[in-house]
C-alpha cells in the first residue's frame, strides 16, 4: 500500500492509485470536477432520451437541463456557505473558489428545482410531469458524484472494522478536522503508512441510489400521476440520507446546535414525499370506489331506447313487406 492508496481489508479490494487531480497541458484537473460533469453529462442524456421516448420536445428539455444545472451548482454553493459561513465571513471571494470544493446535494436540488420551475413556467410544460424525468437525472449525478468525494479522500464516516471498513492514509485526508478521537485511538498501519479506518459513506449512498434507480426505471411503466416519481425520489432518498448522514464526520450544522441540517432536511422529505403520495393515492382509491354518475346511467338508458325504436322499425318494416 502507498500513500495514493484507498483500501477495503475486510473486502480484500485495493485501488492502488486514487489520483486527486490530473495534469493536462500543465493545468491540474480535479478528478472530482471530472466525475461530476460526466454525471452532468450522463444524468443530461438521459433526460433527452426519456423525452424522445415520451414524444416530447427534446428542445424544452435541453433548456431544462441547461437552466437546471446552472440553478443546482448556483444553489449546491451557496447552501454550502450558507451553513458554513464562518468559513467565508472574513473571505468573501473565496465563496466563488470552487476549486476549493464545498457543494451540497440538497442546495443542488433546491436550485435546480426552482430553476427547473420558471423554465416550465416560461415554456409552459408540465412542472410535476417534467421533474419526473429529473428525478433519473438527479440520481445519475448523485450516483457518480459520490465517487468524487472517494478521490478527494472526504464525506467519510466513524470509525469501524467492519466488513466495509475503507482505510485512507492519513496525509491524503482532504480535511484533518473531519479526523475524529476515535479514528486517530484506531489508526491501522500498513506498510509504514498510517491509515483511519472509516465507513465509506460515499459508497453507501451511491449503492444506496443506484437502489432507487432501478427501481424508479422499472416502476416508471405503472405511473400513476406527475409527480409520483419524483416524491418517490425524494422519500427513498431521504430515507436512505438520513441514516447515512448520522455516520459522517462532517456534517453542517444549524447554528451553534449539534443538529444536523441535512438530516432535518432528509426527514422533512421522508414526511412531505408521503404526504404528498398519499393523498395522491386516496384521490385515485376514491375515484375508483365512486359509482356512476346519474349522467352515465341517462346516457345509457337513451341508448337502449334509440336500439329499441330501431329494432321495432326495422320488424314494421317486415311487416309491411308485400
Amino acid at each position: 500500500m502507498t500513500v495514493d492508496s484507498i483500501s477495503f481489508p475486510n473486502l480484500h479490494i485495493t485501488f492502488p492509485y486514487v489520483p486527486k487531480t490530473i495534469t493536462v497541458f500543465g493545468f491540474d484537473i480535479a478528478i472530482y470536477g471530472i466525475i461530476m460533469a460526466s454525471g452532468m453529462i450522463l444524468a443530461g442524456i438521459f433526460v433527452l432520451f426519456e423525452a424522445k421516448r415520451l414524444k416530447l420536445k427534446q428542445d424544452d428539455y435541453l433548456d431544462l437541463i441547461i437552466w437546471g444545472l446552472i440553478g443546482g451548482i448556483v444553489g449546491a454553493r451557496l447552501y454550502y456557505v450558507a451553513f458554513s459561513w464562518d468559513d467565508y465571513k472574513d473571505n468573501l471571494l473565496q465563496i466563488f473558489n470552487l476549486r476549493a470544493g464545498g457543494l451540497a446535494i440538497y442546495g443542488a436540488v433546491i436550485g435546480g428545482v426552482l430553476a427547473g420551475f420558471i423554465v416550465c413556467k416560461v415554456r409552459k410544460m408540465s412542472f410535476f410531469g417534467s421533474a419526473d424525468m429529473a428525478a433519473f437525472g438527479l440520481l445519475i449525478g448523485q450516483i457518480l458524484g459520490r465517487w468524487g468525494n472517494f478521490c478527494n479522500r472526504e464525506a467519510f464516516g466513524t470509525y469501524t472494522n467492519g466488513p466495509f471498513a475503507m482505510l485512507i492514509p492519513i496525509d491524503m485526508v482532504n480535511r484533518t478536522q473531519d479526523i475524529t478521537d476515535e479514528m486517530f485511538q484506531n489508526v491501522v498501519t500498513v506498510d509504514g503508512i498510517s491509515c483511519i479506518s472509516v465507513h465509506p459513506t460515499f459508497l453507501y449512498e451511491s449503492l444506496w441510489n443506484l437502489g432507487i434507480l432501478i427501481f424508479l426505471l422499472l416502476y416508471r411503466y405503472r405511473k400513476k400521476f406527475n409527480g409520483e416519481l419524483f416524491f418517490l425520489y425524494l422519500g427513498l432518498y431521504g430515507a436512505g440520507r438520513a441514516w447515512i448522514e448520522g455516520l459522517r464526520t462532517d456534517p453542517l450544522l444549524i447554528g451553534n446546535t449539534n443538529i444536523r441540517v441535512s438530516q432535518v432536511l432528509a426527514l422533512l422529505l421522508v414526511f412531505g414525499s408521503a404526504v404528498f403520495l398519499a393523498f395522491n393515492y386516496t384521490k385515485i382509491i376514491r375515484k375508483k370506489m365512486e359509482p356512476l354518475p346519474p349522467t352515465t346511467t341517462l346516457r345509457k338508458m337513451k341508448q337502449m331506447e334509440k336500439e329499441n325504436i330501431v329494432k321495432d322499425a326495422q320488424e314494421n318494416d317486415k311487416d309491411t313487406t308485400p
